[in-house]
């Protein structure tokens, strides 16, 4: 392999839990609630797949069907779903809605996964070029370097920046592109088997991963040098 390309989200990072999430914004804006209240409303929110990364909606709401669909082509559609998706759950302030879509992008929302940056400095060293493609409404490029792994990848392909999402195939044609690589000699590796498995059209190589919190998921990544090897 030539190029290694890389999903973000259950990948190589996980967000945060919608417990933390909340309480994080909450403390900020200096409002609190009762412990029971505050359990109720995290679950409802986790619920309504409003945390971007976290859990899948149980359910989209009609007039959000629309917004929701498309929410990876753009920044503006992104922020409209998932706002849309928190609104449906009844905060002490409306404008703490914004605040949660805020604080997701935050860096310190993220956390590696224990072999990330162990996987991706291999990766370097062995002269193997690294991307990212990600369905996405964000710049992802500030997360990677807060964490110092900003150093390892050459090239971020994001859906929003495009207007195209995994798993159409012209999307990791741009990365292949963008790396100078034959697809032929790309691995795709990402958790979501129909949108990563997307690249294997374009006649990539292709490995998944499971998307669980970090500390459930320690060497997910390490079979990642011996496929590339």
């Amino acid at each position: 392999m030539t190029a290694v390309l890389f999903d973000f989200s259950g990948t190589l990072f996980r967000v945060e839990s919608a417990r933390t999430w909340l309480r994080t914004v909450l403390g900020e804006a200096g409002v609190a609630l009762p412990e029971s209240e505050f359990d109720e409303t995290a679950r409802a929110l986790e619920r309504a797949g409003a945390l971007p990364g976290g859990a899948p909606p149980e359910a989209v709401p009609a007039e959000l069907a629309e917004v929701w669909e498309l929410r990876d082509q753009s920044s503006a559609q992104h922020r409209a779903a998932f706002t849309g998706l928190s609104r449906q759950v009844p905060l002490p302030d409306p404008a703490l809605h914004d605040a949660l879509y805020e604080r997701h992008m935050a860096p310190a929302a993220w956390t590696p996964y224990p072999d990330a940056a162990e996987v991706l400095r291999t990766l370097h060293e062995r002269g193997v070029a690294v991307g990212i493609v990600s369905n996405i409404g964000w710049d992802l490029l500030p997360v990677f370097r807060a964490h110092g792994l900003d150093r390892y990848v050459r090239a971020y392909v994001l859906s929003y920046e495009h207007r195209i999402r995994k798993p159409d195939p012209r999307l990791f044609a741009l990365a292949c592109a963008e790396l100078n690589a034959d697809p032929a000699e790309v691995l795709m590796v990402g958790d979501d088997r129909r949108a990563d498995g997307g690249a294997a059209a374009l006649g990539c190589a292709v490995h998944f991963v499971h998307h669980l919190p970090a500390a459930e998921r320690p060497d997910g990544l390490r079979p990642v040098l011996d496929l590339e090897g």
